[in-house]
């Protein structure tokens, strides 16, 4: 997809690819059939950007755990998880997947949904690190004006069953979510993100 005519720059970005080959990608479309009712593991104009928090203090650990291609702990599926971005704690911005490719990362949102990793213990960490937040913010607002997302629709990953593009099919899965990013945390998120550079 071209970029908006307004779009902010690309932030410098770290390419730190996990494998993501033919037999994860295969997982990805069998998994969206599932989920989804979706017949593809592409990543098709997203609509929503998905804060997260790491729960960990560093890159590699981060990588380490979205890196294997082995069912996860909780839910216990493939493929594994995954996040398209990692920001780490000195404000570099990795990325692990394409933006082709959808990432397990929010259960009723992968199919719309770009991943982001903020390497951390708590929220509140992370908005008062100035490096971090500002490469956050600039990845997002680059996202959004990438894919013409609006700042509503970027959401912590606690607020994910609030989205209106929360889909899931499997029952059992239809009130699943995380705490990371709540809303307490997002409305200070979006309030510098909407306050531009």
């Amino acid at each position: 997809m071209p970029l908006l005519a307004d779009a902010p720059p690309r932030p410098a970005i770290v390419q730190d690819p996990i494998p993501f080959g033919a037999r994860r990608v295969g997982e990805m479309r069998a998994y969206t059939v599932r989920h989804y009712g979706l017949h593809r593991a592409r990543l098709v104009a997203p609509k929503v950007i998905v804060e997260h928090l790491t729960a960990n203090t560093s890159f590699s650990a981060t990588f380490n755990t979205f890196a294997p291609d082995v069912a996860d702990s909780e839910l216990g599926e493939l493929p594994g998880t995954c996040s398209h971005f990692v920001i780490d704690q000195q404000g570099t911005i990795h990325q692990l997947v394409p933006l082709r490719w959808m990432c397990r990362h929010t259960v009723g949102l992968n199919w719309t949904a770009i991943g982001i990793e903020h390497v951390g213990t708590s929220e509140a960490a992370v908005l008062g690190n100035r490096r971090m937040l500002r490469a956050s913010l600039s990845l997002t607002r680059w996202l959004q004006g990438r894919y013409g997302i609006l700042t509503r629709d970027v959401i912590g990953h606690n607020e994910s069953l609030t989205s209106p593009y929360h889909h899931e099919r499997v029952a059992r899965l239809r009130s699943q979510t995380h705490a990371d990013f709540p809303r307490r945390f997002m409305l200070v998120y979006r309030r510098d993100l909407a306050q531009g550079p």
